[in-house]
């Protein structure tokens, strides 16, 4: 993981991509318990819109020797899988998310409050199954969560996520 992350550093160092934090299931990892997730979910933005950023990347990283599979791309043998932030919620997941060091490499992982959210959003089981993770691990500030879900319109989902894994 520690060559991929190298990578993505490299990436943005040559202006590829503006920014990008890791989400998704991998994104969850740096917070909870490890569960099995099959890829290294980047979410990126670019100084272009649309997925023109995303065809100039993946033509960038075939040169170097990196394969394509399925809707990822294989980065030192981790699958990993360019997500453009196409909405508020990630763009400002992207652009408030934490620097780690991960085995001396430093990275960007989003905050707990914002998986959290975005699993909302997403909405699918996995990602309810993982909030509950979430909410039952991490150390996520409520209040910070709490504005972001009313902010992003999200209110209603994570009141009924939140009842649903109470009453578990």
């Amino acid at each position: 993981m520690k060559k991929t992350l190298v990578v993505l550093n490299g990436l943005k160092k040559q202006g590829l991509i503006a920014d990008y934090a890791i989400g998704g299931g991998m994104g969850a990892v740096f917070y909870v318990e490890p569960f099995l997730t099959y890829d290294l979910d980047v979410f990126i933005v670019a100084d272009k819109p649309g997925l023109q950023p995303l065809e100039s990347l993946y033509r960038y990283l075939k040169k170097r020797g990196f394969r394509p599979q399925q809707e990822q791309i294989i980065i030192e043998g981790i699958p990993v899988q360019f997500l453009p932030a196409y909405n508020k919620l990630l763009k400002e997941a992207v652009s408030e998310a934490r620097e780690i060091v991960y085995q001396g490499t430093a990275t960007r992982v989003m905050t707990a409050e914002h998986l959290a959210a975005v699993m909302v959003q997403t909405g699918r089981t996995k990602d309810r199954e993982r909030f509950f993770k979430m909410i039952e691990e991490a150390k996520i500030d409520p209040g910070k969560l709490a504005r972001m879900v009313e902010r992003f319109g999200l209110r209603q989902k994570f009141l009924q996520w939140k009842r649903m894994h109470d009453e578990k």
